[in-house]
C-alpha cells in the first residue's frame, strides 16, 4: 500500500505523517473547494481556489513559512495568480466562512477521536462541558496607510472560542471584525448554540443576567464567576461544604429576577483560596444553576478551576503555532489565520488522542510537550511533502472511519515519547537587587 520512503517516514517521523493523513482526510483540496462553494455567501471561485488559500495559510500556521508572501514564493508557479490576487482573496474571506471551517472540521475530527476511544475522562458524566472564553488577536504592523501616522497598535479582530475538555479541541468560534468590541456584543451569536445538558463554564466577563437566563431558558447550565455588577438577593447564609485543593468551599442560595418578574433560584459558591491570586484576590465566587444531585459545590469549584485549560490552548496557539500573524492588517484575513490555527490545533488534538489511547491519559497529560510536537512537524513537514508524491496520500480519503482510526493507532504506536518529553523547570526565583 505504501512505498519504502513512505514506510520510513511512518516509522521514523510518525507525527508529521499523522497530521498530513488527517488533513488529507478532513481537508483535502477537493473537499475544501466543495465545502466553500456550499458555505460562502458573497465570495465565489474564479481562478484562485479556496483550497490554495488554505494551504498557504496552513504553511504559515505550522511555521513551515514565516509569511503568506514566503509561502507564495515557494508555490507561486503552481498557483497561477499574482500575490496581489492572493491577498485580495484573503482580505475578502467572510468571517462566517472561517467560523464554519472550525465548526465543521471539529465535528469530523471528533468522530475520529471517538472511534479511537481517545477521549479524556469526563468532568461531569451525562453532561457536555463547554468552556467559553474570548481571544484578541495581537496588534498588527502599521502596513495599512491609515495606521502609519499613529503609535497605537490596531487590533484586527477578536473572537469567542468554545473548548471541549473531553476532546481537548476547539469546537466552535464566534469571530468579530471589530478588535475593540466588548465580548458581550457576541452573546446573541452564542445563545442559539446552547443545547440541553450543556454546561457552560465562563469567567466574570460573561456574568450578565440576560446571558445566564438565556442559557437556563434553553435547558442548559452554567458555572460562571460572579461579576460585582450582577444584582441578586441572598436567601440563605453561607454554609460550609468542605475543602478542595484550592481552599475551603461554602455555598448559599440566591434569587435572580428575570425580565418578566419571575424569580429564578441559583446557587452561589465561595472558595476561600489557600493562596492569593496574582491580583491579590483571596476568594473566588461562582454562580451556577446545576442541581446539587448532579454536582455538589466542591465539584463545581473543581470544574471552574480546570477552566484554565482554554487559557493554555490560547498560549499554545501563540507559542507553538503561528496563530496571530501581525502582518495581516485586514480583519477578515487575520481572523481566517486564527481559525486555520484552531483547525491545526485540533489536528494536534487528534494526534494526542491517539497517543492517549496507546500510552494512557495521565502519561500524555503530564509528559507530552506540545512545543516539541509542533517543532517536529515544522522541521519535517516540507521535506516529507516533497519526498512523498501527492497521490500516495489519497488512500486516507477512501478509508472507512474504522480503518482510518486503526491506521492512526498504528502510527501512534511508532511514536517515541522520549523525543517529546516535557522539560520541567524549577520554581521561579525572585530577581536579584541590582545597583544603578
Amino acid at each position: 500500500m505504501f512505498s519504502q520512503i513512505f514506510q520510513r517516514f511512518m516509522e521514523q517521523r510518525p507525527v508529521p505523517v499523522m497530521v498530513q493523513a488527517l488533513l488529507e482526510r478532513v481537508l483535502s483540496p477537493s473537499k475544501l473547494d466543495a465545502w466553500f462553494a456550499r458555505t460562502a455567501v458573497d465570495q465565489y471561485t474564479r481562478e484562485l481556489l479556496f483550497s490554495t488559500i488554505f494551504n498557504l495559510m496552513s504553511a504559515v500556521v505550522f511555521k513551515t513559512h514565516p509569511s503568506i508572501n514566503a509561502a507564495y514564493k515557494e508555490q507561486g508557479e503552481s498557483i497561477g495568480v499574482s500575490i496581489t490576487s492572493v491577498y485580495n482573496k484573503l482580505n475578502g474571506l467572510e468571517s462566517t466562512t472561517s467560523a464554519a471551517l472550525v465548526r465543521d472540521t471539529a465535528r469530523e475530527q471528533a468522530a475520529i477521536v471517538e472511534q479511537m476511544g481517545g477521549q479524556c475522562a469526563p468532568w461531569l458524566p451525562g453532561y457536555r462541558i463547554k468552556v467559553l472564553d474570548g481571544n484578541c488577536i495581537e496588534a498588527t504592523e502599521h502596513r495599512l496607510e491609515v495606521l502609519r501616522e499613529t503609535k497605537a497598535g490596531a487590533l484586527p479582530g477578536k473572537s469567542l472560542v468554545v473548548y471541549d475538555p473531553l476532546l481537548e479541541m476547539a469546537t466552535d468560534v464566534f469571530p468579530c471584525e471589530d478588535g475593540h468590541a466588548q465580548e458581550r456584543s457576541l452573546f446573541a451569536d452564542v445563545l442559539p448554540t446552547v443545547r440541553e445538558h450543556d454546561v457552560w463554564i465562563m469567567d466574570r466577563n460573561f456574568c450578565v443576567r440576560s446571558f445566564l437566563l438565556g442559557i437556563a431558558d434553553r435547558k442548559g447550565y452554567f458555572v460562571c464567576r460572579e461579576h460585582k455588577g450582577l444584582a441578586f438577593s441572598m436567601q440563605s447564609p453561607w454554609r460550609k461544604i468542605g475543602s478542595t485543593e484550592s481552599g475551603k468551599v461554602y455555598e448559599q442560595r440566591i434569587e435572580l429576577v428575570d425580565d418578566e418578574g419571575e424569580v429564578q433560584r441559583y446557587r452561589r459558591i465561595k472558595v476561600c483560596l489557600k493562596q492569593a491570586t496574582r491580583d491579590g484576590e483571596t476568594e473566588r465566587l461562582l454562580l451556577t444553576n446545576l442541581p446539587k444531585s448532579a454536582a455538589d459545590a466542591k465539584l463545581v469549584a473543581d470544574m471552574y478551576r480546570k477552566r484554565w485549560r482554554i487559557e493554555t490552548m490560547f498560549q499554545e496557539l501563540e507559542a507553538h503555532l503561528h496563530s496571530e500573524i501581525n502582518t495581516l492588517g485586514y480583519p477578515k484575513a487575520a481572523l481566517f489565520g486564527f481559525c486555520v490555527a484552531l483547525v491545526a490545533y485540533n489536528a494536534l488534538a487528534v494526534v494526542k488522542a491517539a497517543l492517549r489511547t496507546i500510552h494512557g491519559e495521565e502519561t500524555i497529560a503530564n509528559d507530552l510537550s506540545g512545543y516539541y510536537l509542533a517543532g517536529n512537524i515544522a522541521r519535517t513537514y516540507d521535506g516529507m511533502t516533497v519526498a512523498i508524491p501527492e497521490q500516495e496520500w489519497t488512500v486516507f480519503r477512501t478509508m472507512s472511519l474504522a480503518e482510518f482510526a486503526q491506521m492512526y493507532l498504528q502510527l501512534a504506536s511508532n511514536v517515541n515519547l522520549a523525543k517529546f518529553k516535557k522539560s520541567r523547570r524549577g520554581p521561579k526565583k525572585p530577581p536579584p537587587k541590582r545597583n544603578r
